[in-house]
């Protein structure tokens, strides 16, 4: 395919949900077909377009980004919502739409993961698929359809039994989320969605993940929402007590944080894990304290808890040493699903604004504690979000309900962390399995977590900076 204008691709990203960068200045630099996968029997030629940005602000940079578009000589109004523009080929004007919204077009791929069968992989037009092994037989009539309310990648639900994720956003060497899920798979997690399969093609010698296939849960509800449902329940009768009550969200956050030390154990058990020295414990206080440092100058609301503060992580810097491992890198209850049969974590890409080496990283496993304790927060902050200028004479009351849930959420998530982390390892095999060296590492995590909030909240939702401001405060002790 040949003569796509810059500016229709410019046009594009603008509307879409997993721009990166949109109202950032930019331009369209280069663009180039990865691939493409030739239809028949009906179904459209796919191509794989590889869109490269510059930023012309001051931040600078660039990303590169992947578009399939599946190409038809005519107009299909089934895919209007979808429609990218117009482009010259040898065939003629051709109508281009993105893929991932033609199930015609998502046929494709399914059909390169049946062939690769089980543990094999099939070369399709330049991409290569790879299954895993015991992943089961897929049944090349399952239809798709496009998951909606996504931000950084696309999905795609192929009926009832899998769901494919296309990573937008392309950078070389093996994706997070397809790494460990592999890894996971293989060992038998009961807590991940299995992976059956991952898309990869190499560009300029190296590999790059485009995408991965995996089990669709049909019973899952998503974790966040069903925080945020458990407060309103609550909150609908203030007269009512928290704990036996409908709204009471302590068990499954119990449930949670035992599912957490398992996927936590065997992270361990299948990557390098190591025991750093007190160098590790005085990088980490520096990079908390400097990001304080740069959040004061835009948030000055900061400022009364700033020394305090500095002295916690000046304790971090004299724990003596830090326990490391692969870990989620992103943990908040959005990436968790409730299903049937128990809670499971999804999503291991890790930060979508970190380089991919550094995603790879061993890291704490008390970030992601962290990460979990702050989302419960902003469950409840959320919902007060909702209920706020109400005039409502139980609001004191439901205030003291909010605070109660989040209480309760975070030190049942918290203890059966604990309790699944010492029943699953023996010894030195525990991170920092020192009890005060593990309340001292969390308090700080969360308090990192909570400032660069404050920071996101002051450039993006200002009305809601209260939510993480309070967390600082509980932390720092005032």
């Amino acid at each position: 395919m040949t003569d796509i204008d810059p500016a229709l691709w410019e046009d594009y990203l603008v509307r879409t949900r997993w721009f990166a960068a949109k109202g950032r200045p930019f331009r369209v630099t280069t663009s180039r077909v990865l691939a493409e996968m030739a239809g028949g029997d009906g179904r459209p030629v796919v191509s794989i377009h590889l869109v490269s940005v510059a930023y012309d602000d001051d931040e600078g940079g660039g990303e590169t980004y992947q578009v399939p578009l599946s190409a038809y000589p005519e107009t299909q109004e089934r895919l209007a919502h979808a429609h990218v523009g117009l482009a010259h080929s040898e065939r003629g004007t051709l109508h281009l739409y993105d893929a991932v919204h033609d199930a015609d077009a998502m046929a494709l791929w399914l059909d390169a993961f049946v062939d690769a069968e089980d543990g094999g992989v099939a070369e399709v037009g330049g991409l290569r698929f790879h299954r895993v092994p015991n992943g089961g037989a897929l049944d090349p009539a399952l239809r798709s359809s496009p998951m909606t309310g996504e931000q950084s990648n696309s999905s795609a639900r192929f009926d009832d039994t899998a769901i494919m994720k296309l990573f937008r956003k392309v950078t070389r060497g093996v994706n997070p989320d397809v790494e460990i899920h592999d890894e996971l798979t293989r060992g038998g997690s009961e807590h991940i969605a299995a992976l059956y399969g991952w898309v990869e093609a190499t560009i300029d010698g190296e590999v790059v993940q485009l995408a991965m296939l995996q089990e669709f849960l049909r019973t899952a509800a998503d974790g966040f929402e069903l925080a945020t449902g458990s407060i309103r329940t609550l909150l609908a009768d203030p007269e009512q007590e928290l704990v036996g009550s409908g709204g009471d969200f302590a068990g499954e956050a119990a449930r949670l944080g035992a599912a957490l030390a398992d996927v936590h154990a065997m992270l361990r058990s299948r990557f390098p894990a190591e025991r750093r020295g007190a160098d590790a414990a005085t990088a980490l206080a520096e990079t908390m304290s400097a990001r304080l440092e740069r959040v004061l100058l835009t948030a000055p609301e900061l400022e009364p808890y700033a020394e305090r503060l500095r002295a916690l992580y000046g304790s971090v810097a004299q724990a003596g040493g830090l326990d490391v491992q692969r870990i989620h890198g992103d943990l908040h209850l959005g990436q968790t699903l409730r299903t049937a049969h128990g809670w499971r974590i999804v999503d291991f890409e890790g930060e979508p604004g970190r380089p991919i080496a550094e995603r790879a990283l061993p890291d704490s496993p008390w970030r992601d504690v962290a990460g979990m304790l702050r989302s419960f927060d902003y469950a409840v902050g959320v919902v007060a979000m909702a209920a706020a200028g109400s005039s409502d004479d139980d609001d004191a009351r439901r205030t003291d309900l909010a605070r109660q849930w989040a209480e309760r959420a975070r030190t049942h998530f918290v203890e059966a962390y604990v309790d699944a982390l010492l029943g699953d390892a023996d010894g030195d095999d525990r991170p920092d399995s020192d009890g005060a060296t593990r309340r001292l590492l969390l308090d700080a995590y969360v308090a990192d977590k909570a400032v660069y909030e404050v920071l996101y909240e002051k450039r993006n939702r200002p009305a809601w900076v209260s939510i993480p401001l309070a967390a600082v405060a509980e932390v720092a002790g005032t």
